[in-house]
């Protein structure tokens, strides 16, 4: 076996790659972004290689990748599993694996107290690939941390160069990946397979807040196409009032605009979460639910607050609408589109959020097709 460096080269979707003491770390914000924010929450979700993928042209037969992986074990809630690597070949999903063992983080969801148990590398290997020259991918787990420690195969690899255009998405936990069973099946993701677009996935999970430092890597991104996903971190999170989320988003996307002026760029509000539809943050556990094993979330704020400036999703979507309709009289490749296209009252109906908050496997697909549709025939056209 060959074992080739595993280098930027050969690395799509990061922001950067840190060397570690066991190997390549992929980043989704580079470091002067991740020392503004030393937040717990952030720090694990960037980590997460959500749409970050090994790309490479090759003969060979037989690919290994050994891989440290970082797990997260939320003490209450039902056991995650492990972490799935995508094996694509010329574009189709071929093969899929798991890595066993890896670092452990043990978090109690009542008590907010964190246990590290280290864990051991677990090597990945796909085989039976046909002995022609082919495109190889292997996309990370969008979930969970994966430290690259080898890239072997039983012939050389070559980096693949592309022509084809960059699509940078920014969002929260639904656009990370959260229920979605396998890093090609978030939406984003496969809105990028049906686009024939390359995509940087800045979906951070419970961390879209319209920081400044996350709009100043957009800025300084090299990107054909450009969407924000903005509002339902800061209801969870019940971080901003009216008076200071217009602002803010003002800001954020005078920023994105400092790097990217003519850049078609969407802005996308919450899809429908029936919890906030009319009701503040912050997002509380469903404790009920958590003593039976189930993860679910609940609303607590008080919407008779919402007259003062307490923020639901109904104000933020009205506000977000009303901004960008501003913005677009000058600014013609601005466009705004409503979330609940993508995901409504009439699919809550029949496939509702599973935890209150986060879509199904299934509702992915839908969003990418719809996703797809609207923004590829309009904002984004080819």
């Amino acid at each position: 076996m060959i074992t080739t460096p595993i280098t930027v080269d050969l690395v799509r979707g990061a922001a950067e790659l840190e060397r570690t003491e066991r190997g390549v770390l992929p980043h989704r914000l580079p470091a002067w972004a991740r020392a503004q924010y030393d937040d717990g929450q952030m720090s694990m979700v960037e980590s997460q290689p959500s749409g970050v993928r090994l790309v490479f042209r090759t003969r060979a037969t037989a690919i290994e990748l050994e891989t440290l992986p970082t797990k997260r074990d939320y003490l209450g809630a039902p056991a995650r599993t492990d972490g799935v690597y995508d094996l694509l070949v010329d574009g189709q999903l071929t093969a899929q694996a798991s890595a066993p063992g890896g670092d452990v983080i043990r978090i109690d969801l009542v008590t907010g107290s964190i246990e590290t148990r280290p864990g051991d590398s677990s090597t990945l290997r796909f085989e039976g690939l046909a002995d022609a020259p082919k495109t190889v991918e292997i996309w990370l787990p969008h979930d969970e941390t994966a430290e690259l420690v080898a890239l072997r195969t039983n012939a050389p690899i070559e980096p693949v160069a592309t022509s084809r255009r960059t699509w940078l998405h920014h969002g929260s936990s639904i656009s990370h990946g959260s229920n979605a069973q396998h890093p090609t099946g978030t939406w984003p993701a496969l809105v990028a397979a049906r686009a024939g677009v390359e995509l940087i996935n800045l979906g951070l999970g419970g961390s879209a807040f319209l920081q400044p430092f996350i709009a100043r890597t957009i800025r300084d991104t090299p990107a054909d196409l450009i969407s924000v996903k903005l509002g339902i971190n800061i209801v969870n999170t019940d971080s901003l009032r009216l008076r200071s989320f217009t602002p803010a988003l003002h800001g954020f996307l005078d920023t994105i605009r400092d790097g990217h002026p003519d850049t078609p760029l969407l802005v996308v509000s919450p899809i429908l979460c029936p919890i906030h539809e009319d009701t503040p943050g912050p997002t509380g556990w469903d404790l009920s639910a958590l003593a039976t094993g189930q993860l679910r979330f609940t609303a607590t704020g008080n919407p008779e607050e919402v007259p003062a400036g307490k923020l639901t999703l109904t104000v933020i979507r009205d506000e977000l609408a009303r901004v960008v309709a501003q913005r677009a009289e000058t600014d013609l490749r601005l466009h705004y589109l409503d979330g609940r296209t993508l995901y409504g009252a009439a699919d809550n109906a029949t496939n509702p959020l599973p935890d209150d908050l986060h879509p199904d496997s299934p509702t992915h697909q839908v969003m990418a097709d719809r996703f797809t549709e609207h923004a590829f025939a309009g904002p984004f056209p080819g």
